[in-house]
């Protein structure tokens, strides 16, 4: 099989997977309705500002945290790496949000996930590390807290 046609391969599969994660279920790997964004839509502030529990962190801040870490992603993919990243700078900062403030961190996570993604669909060779590190590692990480996100909501909207 030539180059081309496994980047190809390569490319339509991350494709979907990110599609998925953030966007809409395709049927790879989570059910109906409960990707990222589709989650999110069905959360109010108020939802998104409490604690699960004593120590857990607020839906806000994983949201907060997920934009966070694709910030860190996309520097990461172009080469650029930083020993001074605060990766707790967010669950010690972020807790309650306004309605205007909820909406304005699903606004800029939806922004970034739309750069790293175009970011990503740019990349023309996949031999470096960093880029297939990075690409996977937003799929993987934010899977993880999409379902922190939708264990936390199950709890939160059962009280």
């Amino acid at each position: 099989m030539s180059d081309t046609v496994m980047r190809d391969r390569f490319n339509y599969a991350l494709s979907g997977l990110l599609q998925e994660t953030f966007e809409q279920v395709l049927g790879i790997y989570l059910d109906r309705g409960t990707s990222l964004f589709e989650t999110l839509d069905t959360i109010s502030a108020e939802e998104a500002s409490i604690p699960v529990g004593g120590r857990c962190a607020t839906l806000a801040a994983q949201v907060a945290h997920v934009n966070f870490y694709l910030n860190v992603m996309s520097d990461y993919i172009q080469g650029k790496q930083s020993d001074k990243i605060d990766w707790q700078e967010i669950w010690r900062t972020v807790s309650a949000v306004t309605p205007e403030e909820w909406e304005a961190s699903k606004a800029a996570l939806r922004e970034t996930y739309q750069r790293v993604r175009a970011q990503i669909h740019a990349i023309e060779s996949w031999e470096g590390e960093n880029e297939i590190n990075g690409a996977l590692g937003v799929i993987v990480h934010t899977a993880y807290h999409l379902g922190e996100i939708r264990q936390a909501l199950c709890t939160i909207q059962q009280r």
